[in-house]
């Protein structure tokens, strides 16, 4: 249920987490004269929280942003802040994982080595050939692919507000390169040669099945780190980074 509905998780594991500190620090009150610092409640609070939410299989994203949330409400707080700064907190996180509620997918963003790697990949393909990619999110990993691969053509499909938005002001000067408002499940395949896909673990079969029915024959599923349930992939690459990212490689059968 948590790897489908990631923002369920979190909340749970901010309540888990708040209602234990809350009951550390009443029972310490009642038993010694020692006191925890709110801030320090805080920080106990959101490293608890950051355990659970692992436990209950969130991806590292929500690790930090479980971890972070109420220390940084706390700071906030303490800063006077007027209360309209948390409205405005609250929807820039919405509007950067709005997709993560419908798709099950948070963003994600491909690292400098991962893109280079990608690109080795790429140069065996013949030239031209069409790249889509599935989740863009600002379209960093996309736009330098564009560059390095000028005859070829790139689509990038995100459907979270904030990411498109800034992806598709940055592909304008990029007459290789579109960005789509576009739900990845309505993205037919059937044009590309390559689609690569940096989600999570929750949505892979089904992109496995959307693939392997609509890439054409001899075409690519490439994705960051996340395997297909079941279906090893037919080349792996390790990018050898601190989240012991891979490359997997699915070829379509011809």
């Amino acid at each position: 249920m948590f790897e489908r509905y990631p923002v369920v998780g979190a909340l749970l594991a901010q309540a888990l987490a708040t209602l234990a500190i809350g009951l550390f620090v009443v029972v310490m009150a009642q038993l010694s004269s020692w006191r925890l610092s709110w801030l320090a409640a805080g920080l106990l609070q959101g490293a608890l929280a950051a355990g659970i939410g692992s436990w209950l299989g969130l991806s590292r994203w929500w690790y930090w942003l479980n971890l972070a949330f109420v220390p940084a409400l706390l700071l906030a707080n303490g800063a006077a802040l007027p209360s309209w700064v948390f409205l405005v907190g609250f929807v820039l996180v919405l509007l950067l994982n709005w997709n993560s509620i419908g798709e099950r997918v948070p963003l994600y963003l491909t690292g400098a080595r991962g893109r280079r790697e990608l690109a080795v990949l790429l140069e065996r393909r013949p030239v031209p050939f069409r790249f889509i990619d599935l989740g863009c999110g600002p379209a960093g990993t996309l736009l330098w692919l564009s560059r390095r691969f000028p005859e070829s053509q790139f689509v990038g499909v995100e459907t979270a507000p904030l990411p498109f938005a800034l992806a598709w002001l940055r592909s304008l000067s990029r007459r290789n390169c579109r960005i789509r408002y576009q739900n990845l499940w309505r993205s037919d395949l059937s044009a590309f040669d390559v689609a690569y896909a940096f989600l999570s673990p929750a949505p892979m079969a089904g992109i496995w099945d959307k693939a392997r029915t609509q890439l054409p024959p001899g075409g690519w599923l490439i994705s960051n780190t996340f395997e297909v349930p079941d279906v090893p992939p037919d080349e792996v690459v390790a990018l050898d980074d601190w989240r012991r990212s891979r490359l997997l490689l699915w070829r379509i059968p011809e």
